[in-house]
């Protein structure tokens, strides 16, 4: 199989349960309105041409890039007991010029 055809043929069940939700925060809502650029939780086995792949069929707009980074779950307490948060791998989505996607709910 050529690297062109494993870019190209995904599974389609997979690819909707590779998004596992949007990240709505401070920092993302600025990456957003500066460069348009929709910041998503993922698997951490995902690839960025499956993350491409999944929100071009999922929100049916054109993707121009993915970054992907991975961030170590903090050790934290909870009284007595230590517990640890799980690691988040999360996708930054550049959509192409005139391209909008709108996570936010509301009506325009």
């Amino acid at each position: 199989m050529s690297r062109a055809d494993q870019r190209t043929n995904f599974d389609e069940g997979r690819l909707m349960q590779l998004l596992v939700a949007p990240i709505v925060s401070e920092k993302a809502t600025m990456v957003a309105e500066k460069s348009n650029v929709v910041t998503f939780k993922v698997l951490q086995d995902a690839t960025k041409f499956e993350i491409k792949a999944a929100v071009e069929l999922m929100f049916k707009v054109e993707v121009q890039g993915v970054s992907v980074v991975n961030t170590k779950g903090k050790t934290k307490r909870f009284g007595k007991s230590v517990g640890r948060r799980d690691n988040v791998r999360k996708a930054y989505v550049t959509l192409k010029p005139g391209q909008e996607l709108n996570l936010g709910g509301e009506a325009a």
